[in-house]
């Protein structure tokens, strides 16, 4: 912004996000469940106090409900304790530099017309750098500020849930179809990954949205379709048991299973396997109410 501080005139730009911009932080790599360690850690800390502090004295001060001075967002900025030289983006860590709430009747619309809002939102952004652009004198293309506000597809990953599959199965242990209770074997051809919600409606590569399948019930039966309340409940006793194999033996994995699943799903602390299936229920619901993806019915349902 003209004026701002700065050579580059980003005036929020402080010790933290340059740091971050200097080092091998990418921006898939700031999600829940990210660990950095050493200067990584550091900066990651800095560029989220700087983050917090701009929140709570510009955007969240400043925006008011229409013909009012009451503001629509409540910023709570707390400070938290020195980072050590690791630092895991959990939702401790997050809580710990303070809070941002958000009325629910605005949570709730953003949620339904999300769809018409973010492209009303980078038309703006892209409008107004552009004016900026030519106050400095250095002119913004025509697309060049689009494409930098362009949102980062999630990738479509389920190769760790391949893998630990596979490993269970190295170790002679089994591994059924959630959706069926059929053995699945070793070979070739024999093992898919199944989004729980589709990829399609909710693009989540969570562990606990990772379940094993076999590649008839995958890619011809369920397809992209949301399993029904029944399916889902029919499959409970299948998923809780997948989940308790396959991230439960390793302290790493339990820990990203866990944090994943506080960051998706309404969970409380120290969450246990049953609060994660009905946070799992409960999203399913949304999806179907928000979205009206169509739902899966399970095996019996398709025969």
């Amino acid at each position: 912004m003209p004026g701002n501080a700065g050579p580059d005139g980003l005036g929020f730009a402080k010790t933290g996000f340059r740091e971050l911009l200097a080092s091998d932080v990418a921006a898939q790599d700031l999600r829940i469940g990210a660990n950095f360690a050493g200067d990584r850690a550091a900066a990651v800390s800095r560029a989220l106090a700087e983050a917090r502090r701009t929140i709570a004295t510009m955007p969240a001060n400043y925006i008011t409900f229409p013909n009012s001075d009451a503001r629509v967002f409540t910023a709570a900025p707390a400070t938290p304790a020195r980072p050590g030289r690791e630092l895991t983006l959990d939702g401790e860590v997050l809580r710990a530099f303070g809070t941002l709430t958000v009325p629910g009747h605005v949570w709730r619309t953003l949620q339904r017309l999300g769809v018409w809002v973010e492209p009303v939102l980078v038309g703006e952004w892209s409008r107004l750098m552009r004016a900026y652009g030519e106050r400095m004198g250095r002119p913004v293309g025509s697309g060049e500020a689009e494409a930098a506000l362009a949102w980062l597809d999630p990738i479509r990953d389920t190769q760790l849930a391949r893998i630990v599959a596979q490993r269970l199965l190295d170790q002679g242990r089994q591994v059924t179809c959630v959706w069926t209770g059929a053995w699945i074997g070793s070979g070739p051809g024999t093992l898919d990954i199944d989004h729980c919600l589709p990829w399609s409606a909710w693009p989540c590569g969570d562990l606990w949205n990772l379940l094993p399948a076999t590649p008839r019930v995958n890619q011809h039966l369920k397809r992209d379709r949301l399993p029904s309340a029944a399916a889902l409940a029919g499959a409970r006793t299948s998923i809780m048991a997948w989940w308790s194999d396959a991230w439960l033996s390793d302290p790493a994995l339990q820990g990203r299973f866990e944090r994943e699943a506080a960051a998706a799903l309404p969970v409380p602390a120290s969450a246990s396997f049953e609060d994660i299936f009905a946070g799992l229920e409960w999203r399913r619901l949304r999806l179907r109410q928000d979205q009206q993806v169509q739902e899966w019915q399970g095996v019996r349902g398709d025969l």
